[in-house]
């Protein structure tokens, strides 16, 4: 019992890739929710360090949320830390012995790793360095290619790349316990990658976003702008099963033009599913459909686990729904008259927002996850799309331009939507400066400079931007 306890009093270091920093922090959240566990940083956290402390965790849930976590490098036990290494070598002189010893017996086999945030160091300061720990009672064999036990001497110099200190701020050192899937972004990267389209998302935010969500094994995951399924890859990644919906015919049965550069048609077995066949994953698949996103054809009924999606935004796909010219193409039974051809019509960013909060508050399951990506112009006042039924969970901005950015937003379903909750969205009055949003594409290729508020020569279009 008092072995479990020590366990749990532990502290252990995140070394974070230092990219992505505002969706780091949810991300971790996340995953320490998925495990039922609360987020306790040291005294001296702040996020955008590339390191973490947390405590109030146990060496199984590190290992569990790097099992998931593509925005952390590597976890280790912490055994010290300090401003220099004579702070360094007092804090491990006071780490209990009892935690330490049985990774240093005699027989075992160890490596030590040091590492450097913002500053390289040449190989004989490394040696210096590691020779320097030789106040540690290490017994055991030096293996630098397969080591039983790996420990890692971490010195962080700062963020400031033209102002790089003599000395480390801070000190680290510790035994490694397990690497996050980094990797996964490498291999599920989008130029691998069999059917891809134009706005295929980015193979590194498709799994934060799935992290976000909180995708588990087993739950049921809908995208109903699905495009090429690059976020339903990321979910069946991570044992869920699959759906998706997009208005473009040619896009759900890989149809029509290639993106690819010197193909000018896509081949035959270009398709979602030939996608999750690549990477493993093709019997979490279920289904994608032909559909408009203003028009729901599921059953008034809360199934999904979790909703992700990428809207369009109007830059490099349009917005489009179905609709009509006629003012009376429905029969008052709903059914549609003999003659109504449907057109496709403009679909508005606030009217998609709209819809996609109001599908999700009525199909997600309590406690499920919307996450979604909303197009922001810098200089307009920030809105932030809300409804009665769902709580904001976080906002992360990823910044595309001097003037353009979007915001990665997650939302849980906290109630059921009632009556009521229709009236009281429409009367609130964050719901209609949000109409603001229709004028993004506009804005955005006016090429407004937001400094000077010039007319700049060519729009500056990004690819993040769909």
């Amino acid at each position: 019992m008092a072995t479990a306890c020590n366990r749990s009093c532990l502290q252990y270091l995140l070394h974070l890739a230092h990219d992505n920093l505002d969706f780091r922090l949810p991300e971790i959240l996340s995953l320490l929710c998925l495990r039922g566990k609360t987020f306790q940083p040291g005294e001296n956290f702040r996020q955008n360090s590339p390191f973490w402390c947390l405590s109030g965790l146990t060496e199984e849930d590190i290992c569990g949320v790097m099992a998931r976590s593509v925005c952390a490098k590597s976890a280790f036990e912490l055994w010290g830390h300090g401003k220099t290494h004579g702070d360094l070598r007092t804090s491990l002189l006071s780490y209990p012995p009892e935690r330490m010893l049985p990774f240093m017996q005699k027989g075992s086999t160890y490596r030590i790793n040091v590492y450097t945030f913002n500053k390289t160091l040449a190989f004989a300061d490394r040696i210096k360095r590691i020779d320097a720990l030789e106040y540690l009672p290490f017994e055991g064999t030096v293996s630098l290619k397969n080591p039983q036990h790996v420990f890692c001497l971490l010195e962080d110099y700062g963020s400031d790349p033209n102002n790089i200190p003599e000395h480390p701020d801070y000190i680290y050192f510790g035994r490694w316990i397990a690497d996050g899937q980094r990797e996964l972004i490498r291999s599920h990267s989008v130029k691998n990658r069999h059917f891809i389209g134009n706005t295929s998302m980015d193979a590194g935010l498709s799994l934060i976003m799935s992290n976000h969500a909180k995708v588990k094994k087993n739950d049921f995951v809908f995208d109903p702008f699905v495009g090429t399924g690059s976020l339903l890859i990321a979910c069946s990644q991570f044992g869920a099963y699959v759906c998706g919906a997009d208005i473009d015919y040619n896009t759900i049965h890989g149809k029509g033009r290639s993106s690819r550069k010197n193909q000018k048609w896509r081949g035959p077995d270009e398709n979602i599913r030939a996608n999750l066949r690549q990477y493993g994953t093709e019997n979490l698949y279920l289904d994608v459909m032909v559909s408009d996103a203003s028009k729901s054809v599921w059953r008034m009924a809360a199934v999904f686990d979790a909703i992700i999606t990428d809207p369009p935004y109007g830059i490099r796909e349009s917005t489009r729904r179905t609709g009509s010219h006629k003012d009376n193409f429905k029969t008052p039974d709903g059914t549609f008259v003999e003659s109504h051809v449907s057109v496709s019509q403009a679909y508005h960013l606030s009217d998609i927002f709209t819809d996609l909060l109001n599908f999700s508050a009525h199909h997600l399951v309590r406690g499920g996850r919307l996450v979604y990506w909303l197009p922001i112009y810098r200089p307009d006042e920030e809105m932030i799309p809300l409804h009665p039924c769902l709580q904001l969970i976080s906002n992360c901005e990823q910044t595309l331009s001097s003037h353009t950015s979007r915001r990665l937003i997650t939302m849980e379903k906290i109630k059921e939507p009632e009556d009521v909750d229709g009236l009281i969205h429409l009367a609130e009055p964050w719901s209609w400066p949000y109409q603001g949003h229709n004028a993004f594409r506009e804005k955005y290729f006016s090429g407004i400079n937001k400094k000077g508020g010039r007319q700049e020569s060519k729009p500056d279009v990004n690819g993040g931007f769909t």
